[in-house]
């Protein structure tokens, strides 16, 4: 079609226009109200959906009536490829950015629930997202009739240099899915590094470790060099673990009743203070004849790393008063200094200036 539009073509393209506006809007509204019934289900699958629809339906209801509204004007042949080839490329960036956030969100809840934590793996989130960008960007190139074998062609070239320029940086990408495939740490582990940093780690990124420590501090670790230190990790295996308290009682003490009375206090603690183990079984050993006492270990059990220190300071608590109860004593150190020699050769000689004369 040649002719000019009539105002009756404007007045259809502008209705099939607003038809779409509309239907985004309501689309939108009611997508909203799911949204907010969906996060009342334990099912997750549901968020997901919900969340696709949202980013996807009210601008495909827009494009659609954009289409409409199109088809209602008396277009050329080549004004008429020009709009849908325009439209198509918009529904590719709609399916493009859907497509991204929707398997992100998978690889997102993916991660979490294999490390059981609420931080995620953000590396593998951001190369998938990157990589469905990607593809939706090329798959537009050849949509609007942009060949891209040159752009694949200088893209491989370039790669090579920007491969050498950041070589570093690689290194940190590839050590980190290193570390995740290898699952030597996860997100929500305790680790110390040889170096002496520890805490809770709560994301592996592209390029680094975010680490927290228990005063709230974050340490940041290039993946590189966690990859390549001596760690030990207090996650893994098992998150569960045991800790030893040092205790010392003086020699006339009964040893059995020490046994009893701490084993005692040893599984009241762990029935009653949040962060035990209850079905731990706790044991003393005895193990020093010390200068002025009898040292033995008790192994207490713990849920996790940061909890020792509370179960620790309950148990000396609980401990030292049962043993004022029972009247078993912890001997102080003790030394005896002997002198021997007469007491003038311990005092030191003081010079003493000569006066002086007048000039």
């Amino acid at each position: 079609m040649n002719h000019s539009p009539t105002l009756h073509n404007l007045i259809a393209a502008g209705i099939a226009l607003l038809a779409g506006l509309t239907v985004a809007l309501l689309l939108k509204v009611i997508l909203r109200w799911l949204a907010e019934r969906a996060l009342r289900t334990r099912w997750s699958g549901d968020d997901i959906i919900v969340d696709m629809l949202r980013t996807s339906a009210p601008w495909a209801a827009v494009v659609a009536g954009a289409a409409a509204g199109a088809a209602a004007l008396p277009l050329t042949r080549a004004m008429g490829h020009v709009v849908n080839q325009s439209l198509t490329a918009v529904v590719i960036l709609i399916v493009t950015l859907t497509a991204a956030r929707v398997i992100g969100g998978l690889v997102h809840a993916v991660a979490q629930s294999r490390s059981g934590v609420a931080g995620s793996a953000t590396i593998f989130v951001n190369i998938t997202r990157i990589a469905v960008l990607a593809v939706g960007f090329l798959v537009i190139l050849q949509t609007l009739g942009i060949s891209i074998a040159p752009l694949l062609t200088a893209l491989g070239v370039g790669g090579l240099a920007i491969a050498l320029a950041l070589k570093d940086t690689l290194a940190n990408l590839f050590a980190g899915v290193h570390i995740l495939v290898s699952k030597t740490v996860q997100p929500g582990d305790y680790i110390r590094l040889s170096s002496g940093e520890e805490g809770y780690v709560v994301d592996i990124n592209w390029r680094n470790t975010v680490v927290e420590q228990l005063s709230k501090n974050l340490v940041i670790i290039p993946n590189g060099k966690l990859a390549g230190t001596n760690m030990t990790n207090f996650s893994q295996p098992e998150q569960k673990l045991t800790v030893t308290v040092q205790v010392g009682v003086a020699y006339d003490s009964d040893l059995e009743q020490v046994e009893r009375v701490t084993i005692e206090i040893a599984e009241e603690v762990m029935k009653d203070v949040a962060g035990a183990v209850p079905d731990h079984e706790p044991a003393v050993r005895f193990h020093t004849f010390g200068d002025c006492r009898i040292g033995f270990t008790v192994i207490l059990g713990v849920a996790e790393f940061s909890e020792k220190y509370r179960i620790k300071h309950e148990f000396i608590k609980r401990l030292h008063q049962r043993y004022r109860v029972e009247g078993i004593r912890i001997p102080a150190p003790e030394r005896t200094v002997s002198l021997r020699g007469s007491t003038e050769a311990l005092i030191p000689h003081q010079r003493i200036p000569a006066a002086r004369t007048g000039d």
